[in-house]
């Protein structure tokens, strides 16, 4: 008889206990998992960053395209020239101030 009722206690006790490890290892994996919470806010900061890189990479590229527009031939510009040929050929005019850094 003793017997008997500490089983049945033990399968009282089992299954609650069961569904509460299940329980916090779903919620576990919910946050910490690879898929978690805290993995989709990181992904979440790495877009917004990776973002304003593109932003950036994006105005480089607009002033590029207008300073090589500037130097075709078709629209040549005498200015845009002459800044490109003194900074390549390393000249400087007679009044230009020189500041190495």
């Amino acid at each position: 008889m003793i017997r008997a009722s500490s089983q049945k206690q033990a399968r009282q006790i089992f299954g609650p206990l069961i569904m509460v490890c299940l329980m916090i290892y779903f919620v576990y994996h919910i946050f910490q998992g690879e898929r978690g919470v805290l993995s989709w806010l990181r992904l979440k900061q790495k877009i917004t960053d990776s973002e304003i890189v593109l932003a950036e990479k994006k105005n480089q590229k607009e002033v590029l395209e207008r300073q090589v527009y500037l130097l075709r031939p078709d629209s040549l510009d005498m200015d845009m020239l002459e800044e490109r040929a003194r900074i390549v050929l390393n000249f400087a005019g007679k009044n230009d101030i020189i500041i190495k850094e």
